[in-house]
């Protein structure tokens, strides 16, 4: 405890405390009450108060620190007599007025802490789709002149749908890569399949595609004007008649298949014939009637791989009838392609459609979002586990090399943990984001992997670039021999066989 003797301040009016030792003594004492203060703060902590305080927030929280804080906020308890005593109140100092501290910021203000708050907030956030080709396309449309060029092709455009149009022929022209091509199709060490007949491939396939979807819109402005999604498309906005979105649907379904019978081969056409009568005939419709309608776009999702396949087996084909090009023995890839993008379809849609289930169901579109979301749920995980014995069995049929088994198998655990969250959550707490870009990065992966794990692709390639050494003409005439000795000793050869082997005139 400190104990202070203030001096004689009575003699001074502005209750100042400066006074010598000397004048103090000739002062004649007069009667006067003592205050002793009394402080009950040690040295340490005085000088502690006495330390200008530092920002809380280049600290994070620390309970040491706050207890210095709540020491250094407490005054000095002093012990006086009486305030009514006018010493007491003359030594009082003038108090400037003192703005209120601000209150210590919380831990969750921190910058660090903030971040973390807004990735956890990203991560249970509903799935914002991206922007629609369409309706984009549409806005470029309007700002140009009416009855000019520069209106008419982003409008054509817009009616067919450049995205979905862009991986019906991507998914096309990987299957026909996929296809194992006979050696002896081609004179280089390395054969390929026609680049022609591929021109003809895509060309088609884009026209199919642009008719089917043209057809989609024909029968729909009604209710796309309903949706978020759908509302700025051309036929809805007027930028287009009813007869001009018509007249391309029919021209560029007639040239796609046109384009693909006299370019590829007549069963490639009947498949895309096929696509557009699927997809504007059945699909569109059932859209408002069933559910059932998933599954029809599902399978017209699948046809463009067997279109691929087609394309390329008819380059090797005998007779080429659809008998040998759909479902002859090399044909198993073909349908595994199909079957791959055919599962793909539904933690695809399934995903993409849970944030515009409202939308879906002001609309009429009967749609499992909103008519069942848990079935919903279970659909997308039950197609999503189909991608392993697909996998699988494009290895076993010869398509591709054993290790594209082990390279896929990281992209379809994630598309089924994915898959398992939002059947569990049924599409809440951002389950049906996390699915919609796992299903977004897996296929463009799957396909990819699968074109270069490709059966025999590295062997062939390696033969090129290295080459492959060239015989004398002694080991070839030694082959020969003993190919001739192994026929004319086998058990199991025909006696023509023999006999034309003897009849070969000596070397």
């Amino acid at each position: 405890m400190i104990i202070r003797y203030p001096p004689a301040i009575a003699l001074r009016s502005n209750g100042l405390s400066t006074v010598c030792l000397s004048c103090l003594l000739k002062t004649p004492a007069a009667p006067r009450t003592v205050t002793r203060n009394f402080s009950r703060t040690s040295n340490v902590q005085a000088s502690v108060a006495a330390t200008p305080r530092l920002r809380a927030g280049y600290f994070s929280a620390n309970s040491l620190l706050e207890k210095a804080r709540t020491s250094s906020r407490r005054g000095a308890l002093t012990s006086t007599i009486p305030e009514t005593s006018s010493i007491a109140i003359s030594n009082e100092a003038p108090k400037l007025p003192s703005s209120p501290s601000p209150p210590p910021p919380s831990t969750q203000d921190l910058p660090h802490r903030r971040r973390q708050a807004t990735r956890r907030a990203a991560a249970t956030a509903d799935l914002v789709l991206p922007p629609n080709t369409s309706s984009t396309l549409s806005t470029t449309a309007s700002e140009a002149p009416p009855n000019s060029l520069r209106r008419l092709i982003p409008v054509l455009l817009s009616l067919s749908k450049p995205r979905l149009s862009i991986l019906v022929v991507l998914t096309a022209c990987a299957s026909y890569s996929l296809y194992p091509v006979p050696e002896l199709l081609s004179t280089t060490a390395t054969p390929s399949l026609s680049p022609l007949t591929l021109l003809f491939l895509t060309t088609g396939t884009t026209l199919c595609a642009a008719s089917a979807n043209a057809f989609n819109m024909l029968y729909e402005p009604k209710w796309d004007a309903m949706m978020s999604r759908t509302r700025n498309r051309p036929l809805v906005r007027g930028l287009i008649s009813t007869r001009g979105a018509a007249v391309f649907a029919i021209l560029a379904g007639l040239a796609g298949t046109a384009a693909l019978y006299y370019g590829v081969n007549p069963t490639v056409s009947f498949l895309g014939a096929l696509n557009i009568v699927l997809y504007a005939g059945a699909y569109t419709p059932l859209k408002r009637v069933s559910v059932v309608n998933t599954w029809i776009g599902a399978i017209v999702g699948g046809i463009p791989p067997l279109m691929g396949w087609a394309a390329a087996a008819g380059q090797s084909a005998t007779h080429g009838d659809w008998k040998e090009l759909l479902l002859g023995e090399q044909n198993f890839g073909g349908w595994l392609l199909a079957g791959l993008l055919f599962a793909w379809q539904f933690p695809h849609f399934m995903s993409l459609s849970w944030p515009i289930r409202e939308e879906y169901k002001n609309a009429g579109y009967k749609m499992l979002c909103w008519v069942n979301p848990a079935r919903n749920g279970r659909v997308a995980l039950r197609y999503s586990l189909l991608f392993f014995p697909i996998c699988i069995g494009l290895c076993y049929a010869g398509i591709t090399e054993w290790s594209f088994a082990v390279a896929s198998a990281p992209v379809n655990i994630w598309l089924v943990k994915e898959a398992v969250r939002f059947w569990k959550l049924e599409g809440h707490k951002g389950s049906a984001r996390g699915l919609f870009w796992a299903s977004v990065w897996h296929l463009p992966v799957v396909m990819i992997l699968a074109m270069v794990e490709k059966k025999g692709m590295w062997q062939r390639v390696w033969k090129a670039a290295i080459g492959q050494p060239d015989l004398d003409e002694d080991e070839e005439d030694w082959l020969e021999e003993d190919e001739e000795e192994a026929v004319l000793s086998s058990k199991h050869v025909k006696p023509e066989t023999r006999a034309a082997a003897i009849a070969l005139p000596p070397r």
